[in-house]
């Protein structure tokens, strides 16, 4: 199994598309090569804001080898493989095993309600089933299951699961994340902010980065929240991660995924809109967006 700290700023980079919604491969080398300029730490294909609940798996793979071959090793690859099945969930992960994925990232069962000691069998299955490591995700607002730090703590006596993202937007669960990763015998735990708000905090609190979709907007900014925190720079620290409250006040306007794709197309890259029928954004809030973003570019945020 490959030994990676998993640290820094790491987008769940949008996955671009045709106006018949196929995928436009090749911006998203443009868009991976964007990233990775911008300084972030690690890349995440078909996470929530790459719209992984919408692909099939072909498009997954697809999007997933794409962007490996653009990486070309610059940067850790983390794939996002979880299914609602076990069954399923592992084809995922043995398909980015095979394609040279460098970290699983798997979000909880949806839709049908699970018990803590199913979610706890789903994670053991999938990870005696694979040799990579694996991030557990939590953000039950989209899966209708929550991934309790009991069960976490349970969870990460596995070997080779080796941290957790929580998206609950609960700081609480974060903490609990690190106090459960603190209870893994001889290897570090590594929790992870989904929550672009709260990645800061989260460093503070003992936790080592954030999987930002903010950060496809605004990957320089966002990676520098990790740099500024590890150089020891707290306040600009805590400054950086406060410049992304404007932007985020848009997402009262439409689906976040929606809002962060149809900022970066405002942008000027042609990423294409969300595949439907998430993607609507009223024209109220198209303005919203061009205002935050000619004001967020007027202060150099990139």
């Amino acid at each position: 199994m490959k030994n990676l700290e998993l640290k820094g700023i790491i987008p769940p980079i949008i996955t671009p598309m045709y106006e018949d919604e196929t995928i436009n491969t090749e911006e998203l080398r443009r868009q991976v090569d964007r990233m990775i300029e911008g300084g972030v730490h690690a890349l995440f294909p078909f996470g929530t804001n790459g719209e992984g609940y919408i692909l099939n798996a072909k498009e997954k793979q697809l999007v997933l080898e794409t962007v490996i071959d653009q990486c070309n090793g610059r940067v850790p690859v983390y794939a996002g493989t979880g299914c609602i099945s076990t069954k399923e969930t592992i084809e995922q992960s043995r398909m980015a095993q095979a394609a040279g994925a460098d970290v699983l990232s798997i979000i909880t069962p949806s839709f049908a309600a699970a018990s803590q000691e199913e979610l706890y069998v789903h994670y053991k299955t999938i990870a005696e089933a694979v040799d990579m490591p694996i991030v557990l995700y939590n953000i039950p607002a989209r899966t209708g299951n929550a991934l309790a730090p009991a069960t976490v703590a349970r969870l990460a006596q596995i070997d080779n699961i080796v941290g957790a993202k929580d998206s609950s937007g609960n700081f609480t669960n974060i903490l609990g994340y690190i106090d459960a990763g603190e209870k893994k015998e001889n290897e570090k735990f590594y929790t992870l902010s989904g929550n672009d708000q709260l990645i800061i905090w989260t460093l503070l609190a003992g936790g080592t980065g954030g999987i930002a979709g903010c950060a496809n907007v605004y990957p320089h900014t966002m990676a520098s929240i990790y740099n500024l925190f590890m150089e020891g720079k707290i306040e600009e620290a805590k400054a950086a991660n406060a410049s992304i409250q404007s932007f985020r006040a848009c997402f009262k306007y439409g689906n976040p995924n929606t809002i962060v794709k149809t900022a970066t197309r405002l942008l000027g890259y042609e990423v294409g809109p969300c595949r439907a029928p998430f993607n609507q954004v009223p024209e109220e809030g198209i303005q919203a967006i061009k205002k935050v973003l000619a004001e967020n570019a007027a202060k150099g945020m990139c």
